[in-house]
């Protein structure tokens, strides 16, 4: 799975799953593109393939420059992942605000249109391209308290699914990964307030997955590599649960 000549810009790359994802896509001879609001994990990388940027990708000039300069510093775009997100953690509708409503769909929906539509630009003008958009197998398997999340989540999937259809004929891919838990920070942020994160993740979590474990970062990385390479040039509009089983 071979990523030479590909330039790929990540968002959320400073996050455990976001940086697992660019450390993968460097090994596989990509030129990534990190962009993140902390960028202070991605500096230690120190990788001649790398431009890191820092910035808030709900701003749509800052979204145009990142793009821009990617694509000045290597010479073209043809990938996007969006691993950027944030949790919602377990609450009733009724207690959930509507700013606590808008920054979910800000993040986990809003972000995924500026982005992809500024990477459309560019692609579509080369006539390649792979986008992967990480969105929740809690869209399969819906949590209780987890309402907002969710729907975020499976605007996402929905999202991706047009816009695959859309620059199909650009040959410019578009799928969606839906993780199971996942070993990270993020993980306990979804446990409601006064919950013991690490018991939760043994006991709620982990027993969730079919296959007796929660996911690594690297198991999603390595999901998004594929679909980034030319041996998946024909999958696209594809949601790929990568959730030990999560999902059945």
């Amino acid at each position: 799975m071979n990523l030479e000549n590909h330039a790929i810009v990540v968002t959320g790359a400073n996050g455990g799953m976001g940086l697992s994802i660019v450390e993968r896509l460097l090994e596989k001879g990509a030129r990534v593109t990190a962009c993140d609001i902390q960028t202070d994990k991605l500096e230690e990388l120190d990788h001649d393939r790398l431009l890191v940027k820092g910035g808030n990708m709900l701003e749509e000039e800052q979204v145009e420059a990142i793009f821009r300069e990617a694509n000045d510093q290597f010479g073209k775009v043809d990938g996007l992942v969006n691993a950027a997100g944030i949790a919602q953690k377990a609450t009733p509708i009724e207690s959930v605000s509507l700013d606590e409503w808008r920054k979910l769909m800000d993040i986990n929906t809003t972000m995924l249109f500026l982005t992809c539509r500024e990477a459309a630009k560019y692609m579509k003008q080369n006539k390649h391209g792979s986008i992967v958009n990480i969105a929740s197998i809690s869209v399969v398997r819906p949590r209780p308290g987890l309402q907002s999340y969710i729907a975020s989540k499976g605007a996402a999937e929905s999202f991706s699914k047009a816009l695959a259809i859309e620059l199909a004929e650009h040959q410019v891919r578009v799928n969606t990964i839906h993780p199971g838990p996942c070993d990270t920070n993020m993980l306990g942020q979804f446990a409601a307030d006064g919950t013991d994160v690490e018991q939760a993740k043994e006991t709620v979590f982990k027993q969730s997955v079919p296959m007796g474990e929660l996911l690594t970062p690297t198991d999603i990385a390595a999901s998004v590599a594929f679909l980034l390479t030319d041996e998946a040039k024909m999958v696209t509009g594809a949601v790929l649960n990568v959730d030990g089983g999560r999902g059945l």
